[in-house]
């Protein structure tokens, strides 16, 4: 197994994942750069973190942070929480592409990215053909290493982070119980936690240019010990 190198940067570390991520990232030697929407005060004390509040669709956001050596984007919200269909884009295409662009720019040679199970640009569903696009434009921004994240229905405690609940995720907190076991390991609910690992451990390892973890593999990846 290989390991990162020391200064990664990390996008969305407010959300269910990217909270769960920051915690993964810094229980390792590495130096992290959280960027913001706005600032927190509820992320770990640690003198290996830095809050960064940035414009997520600026043109100079790669002059504006420390150089990175891999780049980790758990960007996203919801059409009913964007507001509309244009605003949901601007979060999960638009912010995605052009922070990993700032990142590759500024000397990035890996990235990984949450998206979702269902994620294609040929997709007759809104949500899922904007992941899909998210996908594919990132690999044309020539990354050595891409790590892609396609979760099922994500199991955490969002009201612990000031976020609404989702209503997709209540109903999955109701299937994790006796009947998980029934459900493919595809579909079936995953936790957060267990995601923020997968995405990890898969960064950390050898691997071709291109991995896309389905939320299955998410789950033995980030189940294991």
């Amino acid at each position: 197994m290989t390991h990162l190198s020391h200064r990664v940067w990390l996008a969305g570390a407010g959300g269910l994942v990217g909270r769960a991520l920051l915690d993964e990232l810094l229980s390792q030697p590495l130096y992290v750069e959280a960027l913001m929407r706005r600032e927190r005060q509820d992320l770990p004390p640690s003198d290996r973190l830095s809050q960064h509040c940035v414009d997520f669709g600026a043109r100079d956001l790669a002059a504006r942070l420390p150089a990175p050596d891999a780049v980790f984007i758990c960007l996203g919200t919801t059409i009913k929480q964007a507001g509309s269909q244009q605003a949901f884009k601007a979060v999960d295409l638009d912010a995605v592409l052009n922070t990993a662009r700032a990142a590759r720019q500024a000397g990035a040679r890996r990235c990984a990215v949450v998206s979702a199970l269902g994620a294609s640009p040929g997709s007759s569903v809104f949500y899922n053909r904007i992941k899909g696009e998210m996908e594919s434009g990132l690999r044309e921004l020539g990354f050595e290493r891409l790590v892609i994240a396609r979760p099922s229905l994500l199991l955490g405690d969002r009201a612990a982070l000031g976020q609404p609940e989702r209503a997709g995720e209540r109903w999955a907190s109701r299937l994790s119980g006796p009947f998980s076991g029934l459900i493919p390991k595809r579909w079936r609910p995953i936790e957060a936690r267990t995601v923020a690992r997968a995405l990890r451990l898969a960064m950390a390892q050898p691997g071709p240019a291109l991995s896309v973890l389905e939320s299955g593999e998410l789950l033995d990846l980030g189940s294991t010990t």
